[in-house]
């Protein structure tokens, strides 16, 4: 952020499993604080466990925004958070509070930051050849293509991630660039939001996949399973859907087809999760960051609250 800028809201980006959650909870003891949620996942309805999303108690104590907004067969993205996100800054700071914006989607606080680029339409005949391949070959074999032709791209995407390897190798086809080369391109429509940025960056990467390895096994013995039956049975789901494709969920949805038993479960579900956080730490990296925390460090809330009482109205 420039020194001669005044500031709007705080963000408080991190992995997942990373506390954030908590800190704001926390803060909200301390501060006039509203959360605007940074996360894909949370946007569901239905879908609380397997989110670690607050509960009825803790949105009492602190308000959250953009959680609950959709149903788990809907679409949501980048450039709708982005426009709900500022509109949302607004109203918060007209109500003499301070918007925290917290959460790990890499990609939403990146275009709340720099803006949005102009990326190609859609083209339906290039996806049906691009999934006609990926049926043959399997969507790792399409992630190992984009990482000849992205190597940027391709490193901060799960080998199934499909609808973001299609996308990738579509734009590629389309214009004969790399989409990494084109989203860093400069753009009209900025970010308009001036934020002081707080990164949660484990120093011990151990202490990271520990805390990931106890929430998962917490998640399915509160009843994540049930929660992926239910959502099976109440919606139509496929796991080519954004919501199924939520850590966790996937790997649930595999279990309950039966091609694993429940200790693999908690192992796949445990790793996919270390990779996620593995991939949001590569972004933090990227970015231009006022202040990288350990959340594991005890002084790390008084930190924050350090940091929370620059934008005190």
């Amino acid at each position: 952020m420039k020194k001669d800028v005044v500031p709007e809201a705080i963000c408080l980006l991190g992995p997942t499993a990373s506390g954030k959650t908590s800190i704001c909870i926390e803060l909200a003891r301390h501060f006039p604080i509203e959360v605007i949620s940074i996360d894909s996942a949370l946007v569901y309805r239905h879908m609380d466990i397997g989110t670690a999303k607050p509960n009825a108690e803790e949105l009492v104590q602190c308000p959250h925004h953009l959680i609950n907004i959709l149903n788990p067969n809907e679409h949501y993205s980048a450039a709708k958070f982005k426009l709900e996100a500022e509109r949302i800054v607004h109203e918060i700071t007209l109500r003499g509070a301070i918007p925290v914006l917290s959460g790990g989607t890499m990609m939403y606080y990146k275009t709340l930051k720099t803006g949005l680029n102009k990326l190609p339409e859609r083209n339906t005949q290039i996806r049906e050849v691009i999934d006609s391949d990926a049926k043959q070959h399997g969507w790792p074999h399409i992630h190992n293509q984009l990482r000849k032709i992205d190597p940027e791209t391709a490193h901060r995407l799960n080998p199934n991630d499909s609808q973001r390897i299609q996308r990738a190798m579509e734009v590629f086809q389309i214009t004969g660039e790399p989409m990494s080369k084109l989203l860093n391109k400069p753009d009209t429509k900025k970010g308009s939001l001036n934020t002081i940025d707080i990164a949660l960056v484990p120093e011990s990467r151990t202490t990271l996949h520990k805390h990931i390895n106890s929430r998962f096994k917490q998640m399915i013995n509160k009843g994540l399973i049930d929660e992926v039956i239910n959502l099976k049975k109440n919606w139509k789901l496929s796991l080519d859907m954004p919501s199924m494709r939520c850590v966790g969920y996937r790997q649930v949805w595999e279990f309950l087809d039966g091609h694993y038993d429940k200790d693999t479960l908690v192992d796949k579900g445990s790793a996919a999760t270390r990779q996620l956080a593995k991939r949001q730490l590569t972004w933090l990296r990227s970015f231009t960051i006022d202040h990288v925390v350990d959340p594991y460090e005890p002084d790390t809330q008084s930190c924050i609250r350090q940091v929370l009482q620059t934008l005190e109205r």
